[in-house]
């Protein structure tokens, strides 16, 4: 006999952008990806949008022009696509380190920060030869120092979600779960 099905919850209706927010390697990317599926929105990459926007990628930019440059193009992009209608965002694992950038999302969106532990971070994040903060020295504690530098940037986030091992579906569910309480909870108000 086959398992009972799940009942779905509602879908909360989504006013504003949601912005994804956390480390690299967190999972921003793909379970923004299956977020924005699964509550019928755009979905936007900020990285992918700053490489189409400046016809190379986030690596060449960190080379060419440096971190300082990249954070500005970054809290541009971000800017832009924030001030349109609700859609679900993935920022990059350092766009909070940038004030304007957090005092924006803060304003325009619900965040949400997909929090994992670090050896989850470091499998996930040294998967890809393309992450300029790793290309120097040993990534695990690049990530362990970057994470405690930007953890109270993160932690300040609208909600909180644990991003675990495995399949994304659990963490995509975890979020409309968090997502829907907190939407109801604000109005309330």
């Amino acid at each position: 006999m086959p398992a009972p099905r799940r009942k779905s919850a509602p879908l909360p209706r989504i006013d504003r952008p949601i912005a994804l927010v956390g480390m690299m390697g967190a999972g921003k990317t793909t379970i923004g990806r299956r977020l924005a599926a699964a509550l019928n929105l755009p979905f936007h990459d900020a990285d992918a949008e700053i490489e189409a926007a400046a016809g190379m990628s986030v690596s060449e930019l960190f080379e060419r022009h440096g971190e300082a440059s990249f954070r500005r193009g970054e809290a541009q992009v971000i800017e832009r696509l924030l001030s349109g209608g609700p859609i679900v965002l993935a920022t990059g694992g350092g766009a909070l380190t940038t004030a304007a950038t957090r005092a924006l999302i803060r304003k325009r969106a619900v965040s949400i920060w997909i929090r994992a532990d670090i050896d989850t971070l470091v499998k996930r994040a040294t998967r890809r030869l393309t992450r300029p903060l790793l290309k120097n020295g040993d990534p695990k504690e690049t990530i362990a120092r970057l994470l405690e530098a930007r953890t109270p940037h993160y932690a300040a986030a609208d909600l909180v979600v644990d991003s675990r091992p495995g399949g994304h579906a659990r963490t995509v569910y975890a979020i409309i779960a968090a997502l829907t309480a907190h939407l109801e909870a604000e109005n309330a108000k």
